[in-house]
């Protein structure tokens, strides 16, 4: 005889579970049917075109179409793994988004402690919306505004250096410093906006134990450190997991608009990598291999992210 506590067992738990949903779906039929819209967009634009993932697996003809091309295999993914170009790309790639996540990462948050310790509001909206303006220009436009200051003829960078005796330097030319390029110009675009999330995570924390840590005599130090901090750690956690599943995007369209063939050694990455063989050459199946494959790592380091957060630090996205 079952005990009154034991368990049900799974397919009658899978009824009960249906029988609560569609009592909620008919108490709020109008909440649910807002979703219908969402649902909607994410099968069109989202799955939908999944199936254009078959390409990776054919010798696709554009004139032939999806279902006349013929069945290669895993052809272009050995391609993929031996060609030297691409292995390079993927070095690239790794690079320039540990620098990106390991210099720029920490900056929002850095900031938003800064601004969360200002008391005049105005002052404080004033500099929130200055550093926020640069996320709504598009890549073309910053990059234009670095061309004309780094430029290396008649740049106001290197007039500037020039007016203490130095030589002048061509960030867009150097694989030496154009990575610093793209760091600096990624960081003063991007920077300011994502600084919003923690703000609003500020809002969160609970003012009582700011008044209960002034009465025992901490300072904003400490309270930066045992309250403000700890408030905000599963943002930031979530935040760094959701910024390892893009982690070989690396800022295709920045590059694209910034680089040049002679950067390319230090520059080149698979988005980029991706839009030259595949507009260029027009060797679709190939390209649509290495966006499979980006895809696989970026869904296995997201997994892979929460799991040892779960393990490690008892909190996940799920």
């Amino acid at each position: 005889m079952k005990s009154a506590t034991a368990p049900l067992d799974k397919p009658q738990a899978k009824r009960n579970y249906v029988k609560r949903l569609a009592a909620d779906v008919k108490r709020d039929w109008d909440l649910y049917a807002l979703l219908v819209p969402g649902i909607l967009f994410l099968l069109l634009f989202k799955y939908a075109p999944m199936y254009g993932i078959t390409i990776a697996f054919k010798d696709f003809n554009i004139f032939d179409g999806y279902d006349a091309s013929p069945w290669v295999g895993w052809k272009h993914f050995a391609k993929l793994f031996s060609s030297p170009d691409f292995l390079h790309v993927f070095q690239n790639t790794v690079i320039l988004s540990f620098l990106k996540i390991g210099i720029l990462f920490p900056l929002p948050i850095l900031i938003a402690l800064l601004l969360n310790e200002l008391r005049r509001m105005l002052f404080k909206r004033a500099i929130q919306t200055v550093i926020y303006l640069p996320h709504f220009l598009s890549w073309v436009i910053v990059s234009g505004l670095f061309i004309d200051l780094l430029s290396s003829n008649g740049g106001l960078v290197n007039k500037a250096m020039a007016m203490i005796g130095l030589e002048p330097i061509s960030f867009f030319l150097d694989n030496s410093v154009f990575r610093g390029v793209l760091i600096t110009s990624a960081g003063w675009k991007e920077t300011g906006w994502s600084t919003i999330v923690y703000l609003a995570a500020f809002a969160t924390i609970d003012p009582g134990l700011y008044e209960a840590a002034k009465i025992d005599g901490a300072g904003r130090m400490k309270q930066l450190w045992h309250i403000t901090l700890p408030g905000i750690a599963p943002i930031i956690l979530l935040m760094f997991i959701l910024r390892l599943g893009s982690i070989l995007e690396a800022g295709t369209e920045q590059i694209l608009v910034m680089y040049n063939p002679t950067v390319y050694k230090v520059s080149d990455v698979i988005g980029t990598y991706v839009y030259r063989m595949g507009l260029g050459n027009q060797d679709y199946s190939f390209t649509t291999a290495v966006g499979v494959f980006e895809s696989v790592i970026a869904f296995t380091l997201v997994l892979a992210g929460n799991a040892l957060s779960r393990k490690y630090l008892q909190r996940g996205i799920w």
